[in-house]
């Protein structure tokens, strides 16, 4: 293992097939310190399909390249061995954990908040980026952060979208160009709910705009506190609209802050 680093590091934790969403994040992450570490590791323990975990996509000298042009320090993809050189310890994500993305991912959490760890103890960053995109997964790692009492600094970044509103993912380029087209009805249907100035047509709303987008096999459509996790009720402050479904087998997610509710931010 090579990882001798000038500290202050800035860590920005990817699976690779990187695009101009990591692209931001690590742009994020060289205002922050001159040492920005990216990791590329497919982590096993974060997917519940054996088959989505051989079949995730890889590109490894696109990624350096991208990731080198976007200020990246140091492009570190280490193998399983040294993430996990004993059984690891598994972090529980808890009842948050088994809701939402969690109830169509079984142990998908527990293992994400594992290797998070884990990149966290051997780079020892002092500030680590991640993206509003995956907002359970943040909400979860900025839990564990706090519960552990690590010094570390979690930034998190806005999501970054192709011309269709589509929220960028590695899982994109699986996505024909019309499959593509259609799944930019996610963030048509998340304005639309984030027009309206109450909550039950915001709900409404966001129904109404996903169940107009073909062929789009939908797991949950809610607003929530973006505090909490708990259903967004009239009197909740910073409420929050997500999304997951599928097109043709792709995994979509997605997510806004509804600013016409409450004091959303």
């Amino acid at each position: 293992m090579d990882l001798e680093l000038k500290h202050p590091v800035a860590l920005v934790p990817t699976m690779g097939a990187l695009h101009a969403g990591h692209a931001s994040l690590i742009k994020i992450a060289k205002k922050h310190s001159e040492e920005v570490v990216v990791s590329i590791f497919v982590n096993p323990l974060q997917f519940e399909n054996p088959n989505d975990f051989s079949s995730y996509p890889k590109s490894v000298n696109a990624d350096s390249e991208l990731a080198t042009t976007s200020g990246a320090t140091k492009i570190w993809t280490p193998t399983f061995e040294e993430i996990y050189p004993n059984d690891p310890e598994i972090i529980a994500s808890g009842e948050i954990g088994n809701l939402f993305e969690g109830v169509h991912r079984f142990g998908h959490f527990d293992g994400m908040l594992t290797v998070v760890k884990r990149l966290f103890d051997l780079v020892q960053p002092k500030f680590a980026v991640f993206g509003e995109k995956d907002f359970q997964q943040l909400f979860l790692i900025k839990r564990m952060v706090a519960q552990m009492q690590l010094p570390i600094e979690l930034i998190s970044a806005p999501t970054i979208r192709d011309s269709s509103g589509l929220a960028m993912s590695s899982r994109n380029q699986k996505l024909s160009i019309t499959e593509r087209e259609n799944a930019g009805g996610i963030y048509k249907a998340l304005n639309l709910a984030n027009s309206a100035s109450d909550l039950t047509t915001a709900r409404s709303q966001l129904t109404k705009g996903i169940l107009a987008i073909p062929n789009f096999l939908l797991d949950y459509a809610e607003i929530i506190d973006g505090e909490s996790f708990a259903l967004a009720e009239d009197s909740t402050v910073n409420c929050r609209a997500i999304v997951a479904g599928w097109i043709n087998g792709i995994r979509l997610i997605d997510n806004m802050a509804m600013s016409n509710l409450g004091n959303s931010k």
